[in-house]
Parts: structure tokens; sequence; C-alpha cells
């Protein structure tokens, strides 16, 4: 197996790389700086507490020192007084220093975002960052993702900021009039190798996944085409159909725009264009189409393509291909692709298409894309075992589709980031372990670069708006619509606290606003919860063989 990349040259069209990189290529990999996957507080592996109860977690705010944050910070301020009355408690903002490293991002998240001065429950999991990567770092960004769920708001002008926070509170106050969201899926069947493999190992079999799920009565998924057709959307349908796709997930994946062939002609052509949606022979889906036509209105996007959501100010995988170029390897093929990275000293940006997206009123509410180049190793198990890994992204895409919130549909992608990450970890350990005792490495070189490969591509997912949206969808609670004065226990019928307590599980709502609409406090609830949940265990224990 090869693999392949999902970028394109500007102005032609045609793959970067009209050859797939053999999985030799792999073996030149240089040892990258491991990230910190060890935690002082991973939410992830909480059971006790919800993962999409602003309660349980906490929302705050992550801006630049100075100036340009306090600014920053007083556009989003009716989103966080929103967020405040949802969690019950003030929006906890914090300051980070321009251009952290990755080394320097894990130490200030353990100082600052987990002091030990501040109660464990206090520590906000949602944080919104604020900003382009020049201020609060791309890399900050990824640390915090470790253990919590970041996302990301910049646009070019103030207005772009208010259009979103405006838009946020407008589908929270009006949801859409629908119980089961849509999964519409598109693939650019430009003719290339990557897209096609991209359909074959990812795209079908998810499009097969939502039909069982659709006739299982999970979900209702539009699906544009039968599985292993080679036949698909075009542009204009699927611009139609996202017109009309109040409150859905849309999953795209094609080539991203990269450098034409003699390079930009500016940094400001770069910024406004690189990772532009190409389409093939249908043209680009620029940043000017999507501004303001309606595109998943309250939706969510994950966009799959080269620099979708961004350009880092180094690409992870500019070390290895230089390695490659320097002894001689495929060379034709690696000066077009080193045109498409970054150019030294440039200062990393997130791409023109999503800020369009997310600052229009009939946009969606989040997207999820790439920064940096975006290889099939997301959705492929490489090297010996062979075989396609769509699950990966499976977990995701049903998470957003149920009502889970942006940055937790988000998380499940990037436990697989976490686990290769461990791995590689453990491989370097005992590489370096052989080295001091004088003894042969005892690691596999083909499936270290393997893992090196996943490892660096999944480590490029990042998410575009604020992490704690979600798709608003009509709910279907048996409660009160309008807030209900404070009440005693005693007055309540057991059916209404049961109803109560599956409406939480459901996460529908916030755990405030059902407090409200049942009429008794929070920490009420919350107390009912633990005992319903204590009995159904119990009595599902009580039900296993041999009990």
């Amino acid at each position: 197996m090869d693999f392949e990349l999902l970028l394109t040259h500007a102005n032609e069209q045609r793959a970067v790389l009209e050859n797939a990189l053999p999985l030799a290529a792999a073996s030149h990999q240089p040892r990258p700086p491991v990230r910190d996957t060890s935690p002082a507080d991973d939410v992830l592996s909480r059971p006790d507490r919800d993962p999409n109860s602003l309660v349980d977690q906490r929302w705050g705010v992550v801006v630049p020192e100075g100036a340009v944050g306090d600014r920053l910070l007083a556009l989003v301020g009716p989103l966080c007084a929103s967020r405040a009355e949802e969690q019950g408690a003030a929006v906890r903002v914090y300051r980070a220093p321009p251009g952290l490293g990755a080394v320097q991002a894990a130490r200030w998240r353990d100082t600052v975002l987990c002091d030990e001065a501040v109660d464990e429950a206090e520590r906000p999991a949602y944080l919104l960052l604020l900003g382009d990567f020049d201020g609060v770092s791309l890399e900050t960004q990824q640390v915090l993702a470790a253990d919590g769920f970041p996302g990301r708001l910049t646009f070019s002008s103030d207005a772009g900021y208010e259009a979103y926070v405006d838009k946020v509170l407008r589908w929270s106050r009006a949801p859409a009039p629908i119980r089961k969201a849509r999964a519409l899926l598109f693939t650019a069947h430009d003719g290339t190798a990557a897209t096609t493999v991209g359909y074959q190992a990812l795209m079908a079999p998810s499009l097969e996944s939502l039909r069982r799920r659709q006739e299982d009565g999970g979900l209702f998924a539009a699906l544009p085409a039968e599985v292993g057709s080679a036949s698909s959307w075009s542009a204009q349908q699927l611009l139609t159909q996202a017109a009309t796709a109040d409150a859905s997930v849309l999953f795209t994946m094609s080539h991203g725009l990269g450098a034409p062939r003699d390079g930009w002609r500016s940094l400001q052509e770069q910024r406004a264009r690189q990772g532009a949606m190409s389409l093939g022979r249908e043209g680009v889906l620029e940043p000017s189409a999507l501004a303001t036509a309606p595109f998943v209105p309250g939706g969510l996007w994950f966009f799959l393509a080269c620099f979708g959501a961004g350009t880092p100010s180094r690409s992870v995988f500019h070390p290895w291909l230089s390695r490659l170029r320097e002894a001689g390897e495929y060379p034709g093929r690696l000066e077009r692709l080193m045109a498409s990275l970054p150019r030294e000293g440039a200062p990393p940006f997130v791409a023109a298409l999503p800020q369009a997206v997310l600052a229009n009123p009939r946009g969606p509410l989040a997207v999820i894309g790439h920064v940096d180049l975006a290889w099939t190793y997301s959705f492929q198990e490489m090297g010996r075992a062979a075989r396609d890994r769509p699950s990966r992204f499976l977990g995701m895409l049903s998470g957003l589709v149920e009502g889970c919130r942006a940055g937790v549909g988000l998380s499940a992608l990037l436990r697989s980031f976490l686990m290769a990450n461990t791995e590689l970890t453990t491989l370097y350990e005992q590489e370096e372990l052989a080295r001091q005792s004088g003894q042969a490495s005892p690691v596999d070189a083909v499936a270290l670069a393997h893992l090196w490969m996943l490892r660096q591509d999944l480590a490029g997912y990042v998410l575009l708006g604020d992490p704690a949206v979600r798709l608003p969808l009509t709910r279907s609670e048996a409660l009160p619509v309008t807030p209900a004065p404070l009440t005693s226990q005693a007055s309540l019928d057991v059916d209404d606290m049961a109803r109560a307590v599956l409406a939480m599980l459901r996460g529908g709502e916030s755990e405030r606003a059902l407090a409200l609409r049942v009429g008794v406090p929070v920490e009420r609830l919350q107390q009912w919860r633990r005992v319903y949940t204590e009995a159904g265990l119990a009595a599902l224990r009580a039900l296993r063989p041999g009990s």
C-alpha cells in the first residue's frame, strides 16, 4: 500500500502528488518531540462526569496577553454571559503568551490552567481560544486537546466575531424544528488516486455504517450515492443540499488548495486561498462563495483536506520530507510538495474558508479540519497488517449527529492520536534502553515508521468555533416548557423525577436549564442521577449468570 495526499495545485486542479509515496518513504522519519499525554486532570477518563455538561466540565476562555486579548474578550462578551448562566458559575479567563511551543504550552497548562490554588471542579475543560495562531499558538490548542475540549475563533474583522456570537445565541434560543439530524457526506470525485482511496477506505464504509444506523431508527442520514458507486453529488448539488440542511453534520473529503507550481505571489494570496476546497474540474469552493449563502445553517462541518483548517508556521512533515530530499528520494514529487509548505519565518494562520462560513449568519456553528498536510494514514492501517480504519472517524461523526458537543465529538477522533502517541513514546524508550545497554533495538523499524506517520497525521485535526456548540435540535422531554417555582422533592411524582433524570442522561439541555424547568436545585438533580444510576447498575449485576 502507498499513501496519498489530499493537496492540489492552485490554478491547475491537479494533485501535487500525482503518484503516491511508497511505504518505504516513511522509514526516513525523524524522531518528533512527543507530546505530553499524561495530563493532571484527564476529564475524558472520568465516568462520574458528564462530558456534555457544562455544570460538570465548565467553560472558559483563553486570550492573548495584552490589549489584543482585552478587545477579543469584549467581542464575545454575550457568549460568555450565556455560558456563565448555563454552567451556573463565572467564566474563567486565561491569558497566554504568544508563540508557545509544545513544551512551553504544556508547562503553561500545568502551571496556569491547572493552578493548584483553584479547585479541580472549577477548572474548565471547554476552552474557547480567541485570535489567530500567531497569538494563542496552535501548539497550545493541541496540548489542551490532550485532556479537554478546546476550540478557536478568529476572524479578520470584529464583525466576524459579533456575527458568530449572534448566530450561536440565536440557534440556542430557537432550535431547528427537527428531532433527528441529517448526516450529509460528500466526496469530490476528481479522478485522483487520493480521493478514490479516501472514498473506498473512509467515505463508503461510513455511508454503509450510517445506513445501518438509519435502518435501526437511530438517525436520519441523507446519503448521496450507493456504497461502491463512483457517482456522487456535483458541487452544485452539494451547495443545494447544504443550503437546506438545518442542524445537520456535513462530512466532506476533497483536496485542499495548495500553492501554484510557481508558488504563491504573496502571503496575502496564500492566506486568502490556501486550504480552499478543490472540486476538480468543477473548480474551487472559495471563501467568497460561502460568506453569505446558506451552508449547513446551524450545523457542523467536518472538512477533510490539506490545510483545510489552517497552515502552521512549520509543517510537522518538513523534517521528514527534507530527509527524503537530501537522500535523493522522489526528487520531482518532493519539490512540488515542498512548495506548498509554510515559508520560512511566515506566520501561521487559520484558513479563510472556515472563517467565512463561521462568520456567515447562515453557516455552521463549528468546523473541524486539518492544519497541515492531510494524508490517507489517518483512516488506513498500513504495513504488514494493512486494513482500512474508518472507525476512527465514525465515532466522531455519530457522536456529533446524535447531539454531543463539538469538542466532545473531536475528542473521539483525538483518542486515536493519544493512543498512537503513547505507543510511539514506548517504542522510543525501548530503543533508548537498548542503545544504552549496547544491544540491538528490539523495535520493528517499519512499524515505528508507520506509527510516526499516523501520529503526525492525526495531530493536525483541530476545532474552529465554540467547542460547546452542538446541533440545535428540538428535544422531546415531557417536562414543563417554562421555569417552575422551586419545590420540594416530596411534592414531585416519581415519574417526574425519572423523566428529569432521563433528560439529563440524554444531554439535550444544560442541567441548570433542566433544574429551572423541574423547579429543584441543580444539586438535587445530580443526586437523583446518582441514585438512578447506582440502582440500575445493581439491577444489572443481579441479572448476571450465576448471581
